[in-house]
């Protein structure tokens, strides 16, 4: 009468074949790549392809955690320009780097957890759509880095500055070694504990998560919150990078972040998907981005073909939950 319940089992079965079905098509896009270009399966391409992913999927951690409720953030883009700008311009005062590097880090993840919270705030306590609260959010942060540099980029930052987004340590980019460890956490977080369990329930049946006694609004506010402070760290980690304080920077991403999510197997609708499917789905899209380009197939080629496989996924997503 009211339909068979998915069991647990039978779940986590699912997911498990998601992310076969994605790491499938992640080995044959490298295959692929392999046989049409000799400079694509190299150690150092392969590094440079994780150190390029890195900050997107570093926010589509926090996306998945997002997505997973049924929910959306938009401004995820915006934020990394903010928090960049915030934080380069802390740099920029002239006091000494041990002092101003925690001081300018400490300011970034501020700016994520206050973004965040507010996100959180207006989704929850006056239940207007994530979709609108977060447009409105990518539109004050965006406009709100513009007005604190005055449109203009932040130059002329210590040269220490640029280890966090370009050093290796061990031969391995440190934003890479900051996504592998992010994702550890957010994998045991939603695997292991009772709040990824929340999360989970609340994204599958709000009602029926209220009736169980889960408090939604805390677990929908903490999700924002997560997804703003790892917007914020791959603020800091780009600004690194670029050695310098961009108030564009982050255009677009949360396309790319979303795609990542979606490729990955989250479905759009809440209650499944999993961490490690949108790990894949982040560095199936940065293989192909990174493979086109070895092959010279240009930018608005490649657009068309990103567009593609988002909707190949999503359609994927739609027959499986068939």
């Amino acid at each position: 009468m009211f339909g068979t319940a998915i069991q647990p089992g039978e779940k986590r079965l699912k997911t498990v074949f998601g992310d076969l079905g994605i790491s499938t098509a992640l080995l044959l896009e490298v295959i692929l790549f392999s046989v049409f270009s000799p400079y694509f399966f190299t150690a150092e391409n392969i590094l440079n392809v994780t150190l390029q992913t890195s900050i997107t999927a570093i926010i589509a951690a926090g996306m998945t955690f997002v997505i997973l409720t049924a929910g959306i953030d938009l401004s995820v883009g915006a934020m990394v320009a903010f928090s960049g700008v915030v934080v380069t311009s802390i740099l920029k005062l002239g006091i000494p780097f041990s002092f101003s590097f925690p001081l300018c880090l400490l300011a970034g993840i501020l700016m994520g957890i206050c973004s965040g919270s507010l996100a959180g705030l207006f989704v929850t306590r006056f239940n207007i759509t994530p979709f609108i609260v977060t447009l409105a959010m990518m539109t004050i942060l965006r406009g709100g880095a513009y007005i604190y540099t005055g449109g203009r980029p932040i130059w002329g930052l210590p040269e220490e500055f640029s280890f966090l987004g370009s050093g290796r340590a061990f031969g391995i980019p440190v934003p890479t070694i900051i996504m592998l460890c992010i994702y550890l956490c957010a994998f045991v977080v939603l695997r292991h504990t009772k709040f990824g369990r929340y999360v989970y329930a609340v994204g599958g049946n709000k009602e029926a998560a209220r009736l169980a006694g889960i408090n939604i609004n805390r677990v929908l506010w903490s999700v924002y919150l997560i997804c703003g402070v790892l917007s914020a760290i791959s603020g800091v980690l780009l600004a690194s990078r670029m050695n310098s304080g961009q108030p564009n920077a982050g255009l677009m991403y949360e396309m790319d972040v979303i795609a990542a999510v979606v490729v990955g197997g989250t479905s759009l609708f809440g209650g499944r998907g999993s961490i490690v499917g949108t790990f894949l789905g982040a560095m199936l899209i940065g293989v192909l981005r990174n493979g086109l380009n070895l092959l010279n197939v240009g930018s608005y080629v490649q657009m068309v073909v990103l567009g593609v496989v988002i909707l190949l996924a999503v359609l994927l997503d739609q027959i499986r939950g068939r």
